[in-house]
């Protein structure tokens, strides 16, 4: 176009014919470049939402296939949080960078073929230096993604010490030990040891971003030389240098930006590769293979079982042996490690046992239905969850599919835990939202285990475990929870773990575990008769200075002055 005007000098014999080409291919690169970003971004954020919506969805019921002894090893514990690192975004990001680099690869591509048929020497220049700094980049993307995958568990603790200092249940304490000061060293050291590494990484992106700028500016700028000396021996025209010298600009940027954006997608895919890996762990066999369906009278029996955890050297469970018959309370008792938890998780069918086998009502286990006998099993564990929710609903979870709506049920439920006052005292009585996060209305612990307890009660289940159901409640609550067992555990399997010798009373008969062993099996007066754990054990409940003197191995007490 810049020739056909400056040919001979005058404009004169340009029509408008001639030069209407030129037009309409500047028009639609214009109009190309003008959409191109436009529609990548209307895609982008089309899809972004959805995306989000369908990874994580999918993390978390893949999560729920896994069984709960997976996220008790601390290297399964790094693949969930790699695969929860905002999976949606990375996919996003691939998806841009790729439209990105799509799109600079066709710029650089056009723009190098104008150059060409101004100056072949211009491929001399392209693919000696975009290759290595496409491998230099690619390089640098690399140790990026190692450096965020070794840092996981650091991150993890990041977590842990922002938590303790900002966290409900952990805040008092750290005040007024004054932690504060030492935590948010641990998190400053951790932060700053991650700065100046990534400090490191921008470094060595600028200086070779640096150098390939430099270089590829001199190189082009020596062909430029070369193309106006053809102008001047009449080998090319002043169009020629027009062009050529807005081209090779052009080019640059848009093969930097092309480099940049293909590094950057394929980092994406390193991270997208972290859900895939996590996504590829499968459920235990046994987990999944039972199909049973049969009524659940709750006869339990455990034959040889033994269990360790997930990299422990130590067995938390050996050679379990144990009957529980349909109906029956059985107590399990024990010092702290002795298994007891470790037991009911198994009975429970949380955890899979190493060896040995659990039968219910005859039959194994492992040919019933997971889903369906747990739907048969009421628990309180220790360490018992609090729902964010209404109290109401922190009852109808022990079996939301039957109970959530159903206000009758709810309340009749609360009565026979003997909740029902606590709940009708609350602002809004069972729509009162309760804890921190979104209401104003929170719980001493005592009273989350009371709504815990009658969570378990709501369940229609054959079997309850109940893992010390009043560690958190008054003498008075204790009191009356077991003034009603009775008929909350009417016709159901029982079985409790607890230290406090007053609650086993009612069991029928009691197990004492010892180091993930059953050494004594009986009722209460057998197993005093017996003088073996169990009578040291609740010699110590009932008078503990007495038999901490009559032991030969404790330590002398001396009284305070």
């Amino acid at each position: 176009l810049i020739n056909a005007f400056v040919h001979d000098g005058t404009a004169a014999t340009v029509t408008l014919e001639s030069v209407l080409p030129w037009l309409f291919l500047g028009f639609a690169v214009t109009i190309v470049e003008a959409l191109a970003p436009l529609t990548a971004r209307f895609c982008t954020d089309r899809l972004h939402d959805d995306v989000n919506i369908r990874i994580t969805s999918d993390v978390l019921a893949h999560a729920e296939q896994l069984e709960p002894i997976f996220f008790e090893d601390p290297h399964n514990r790094n693949l969930l949080d790699r695969a929860q690192q905002s999976p949606a975004d990375r996919f996003m990001r691939f998806i841009a960078e790729a439209q990105n680099s799509l799109t600079h690869i066709l710029q650089t591509v056009f723009l190098a073929a104008i150059l060409i048929v101004i100056e072949p020497l211009i491929v001399l220049v392209l693919a000696p230096f975009a290759l290595p700094y496409l491998f230099f980049h690619w390089r640098l993307s690399k140790r990026r993604y190692d450096e965020e995958y070794r840092r996981t568990p650091q991150r993890r603790w990041t977590g842990y010490f922002v938590s303790l200092l900002t966290g409900r249940e952990s805040l008092a304490e750290v005040r007024l030990l004054n932690l504060s000061p030492f935590l948010r060293g641990k998190f400053r050291d951790l932060m700053t040891r991650f700065r100046d590494i990534d400090r490191a990484l921008y470094w060595r992106s600028f200086t070779g971003s640096s150098l390939f700028a430099l270089v590829t500016t001199v190189a082009f700028y020596l062909i430029f030389v070369r193309v106006i000396i053809n102008v001047i021996n009449g080998i090319l025209t002043v169009g020629d240098i027009a062009v050529f010298g807005a081209a090779t600009s052009r080019l640059r940027f848009s093969l930097e930006l092309a480099i940049r954006s293909l590094s950057g997608a394929l980092e994406q895919t390193l991270y997208i590769a972290n859900l895939i890996e996590f996504f590829r762990q499968k459920p235990a066999p046994r987990k999944a293979s039972g199909t049973l369906q049969p009524a659940c009278r709750g006869e339990i029996r455990m034959k040889n079982v033994s269990f360790a955890y997930p990299g422990s050297a130590a067995a938390a469970l050996r050679d379990v042996s144990l009957h529980v018959r349909a109906g029956e309370t059985l107590a399990i008792v024990g010092e702290n490690g002795a298994g007891k938890t470790t037991l009911v998780k198994l009975i429970a069918r949380l955890y899979e046992p190493d060896s040995g086998s659990i039968e219910f009502d005859g039959i194994d286990a492992g040919a019933l239905s997971t889903a369906y006998l747990q739907k048969h099993i009421g628990f309180v564990f220790q360490d018992f969850a609090r729902y964010e929710a209404t109290a109401g609903e922190n009852i109808a979870y022990g079996d939301w599919e039957r109970l959530i709506g159903r206000q009758e049920d709810l309340e009749e439920i609360a009565r026979i835990a003997g909740i029902d006052k606590l709940i009708s005292a609350m602002p809004a009585g069972y729509h009162t939202q309760l804890g921190r996060l979104f209401g104003k209305h929170d719980l001493s612990r005592g009273q989350w285990q009371k709504l815990a307890i009658a969570r378990a009660f709501a369940r229609d289940a054959a079997v309850l475990i109940l893992d010390e159901p009043a560690a958190s409640l008054s003498v008075q609550a204790e009191y009356e929870l077991f003034c009603r067992f009775r008929e909350l555990s009417r016709g159901r399997t029982t079985i409790l773990i607890s230290h406090r010798f007053s609650t086993l009373s009612i069991a029928d008969r009691i197990v004492v575990l010892d180091k993930g062993a059953v050494v004594e099996c009986g009722t209460h007066q057998e197993l005093i008769a017996r003088a073996g754990l169990y009578a040291r054990l609740y010699r110590l409940h009932r008078h503990p200075l007495k038999s901490m003197a009559a032991d030969k191995d404790s330590r002398k007490i001396v009284p305070l002055k």
